[in-house]
């Protein structure tokens, strides 16, 4: 018997695209929309505008081309001005009211209330501050090794003499002062008055009277004049000098 082979043979299909060029374009596709989301829409864009400024007839660019009808500058506010019918000569002067509302044309003075129109001319003042009338128990007047001044007296043996000087207060407040001479001083001097109140700086001078009795004696003289000013722990110091002849 005789047996008969066929052969057969199975050719495979070509297809055009593979598979990942497939899944590439899938992407793309797949991307697209998003990436239209981002991109501008001609529909809003602002479409820009030339302006020209100055180009038009009667335009002046910056006002450098204007001036006033003074040719020259000055102020353009607008004036004040006076009400229909104003008369200045009918208006209050200018000093009306200067005196308060009842003080024009009045000769009063002192106090409004029916009464006290003496108020304080026979009253009696209490209290205050008080000065020293006597020089404290125990006070030394010592002179400092650098005095604040010198004085020179010309006095006559026989008659004395006597100065004023004038002291120039120097405390910020005012402050009680006593006055004497040192302890070593020529005894022909004296000083008055002993106690009082000084000024505070810049005020009044202290006028104290300075005598040299030398009772028939000649020659020259020396005394420190010690003024102690306690409240503010200082002094002032003269050196005097009597020729007496």
């Amino acid at each position: 018997r005789t047996r008969k082979i066929i052969s057969h043979t199975t050719s495979r299909k070509k297809y055009p695209r593979s598979i990942d060029t497939m899944k590439l374009s899938l992407a793309v596709l797949c991307l697209a929309p998003a990436v239209s989301a981002f991109a501008p829409s001609t529909a809003f864009v602002r479409q820009s505008t030339k302006l020209a400024v100055g180009s038009q007839d009667g335009v002046f660019t910056g006002g450098n081309d204007w001036k006033p009808d003074s040719e020259k500058m000055g102020s353009t506010d607008v004036g004040d001005y006076f009400p229909e019918g104003y008369d200045k000569d009918a208006e209050p002067a200018f000093e009306v009211g200067m005196g308060g509302s009842q003080g024009m044309g009045s000769n009063r003075s002192g106090p409004e209330l029916p009464g006290m129109e003496n108020l304080g001319a026979d009253s009696v003042v209490m209290g205050g501050i008080e000065e020293n009338s006597d020089i404290p128990a125990g006070m030394e007047f010592i002179p400092s090794s650098v005095p604040d001044g010198t004085i020179d007296m010309q006095v006559a043996a026989l008659g004395g003499s006597e100065i004023t000087l004038d002291v120039a207060p120097v405390c910020m407040t005012f402050e009680d002062y006593f006055a004497a001479f040192s302890p070593d001083s020529h005894p022909s001097f004296s000083v008055s008055p002993q106690t009082g109140r000084m000024d505070r700086r810049g005020g009044e001078v202290t006028q104290l009277f300075v005598k040299c009795e030398p009772n028939g004696q000649a020659g020259t003289f020396e005394g420190d004049l010690v003024i102690n000013l306690p409240e503010d722990n200082s002094k002032i110091c003269y050196k005097i000098k009597a020729v007496s002849f």
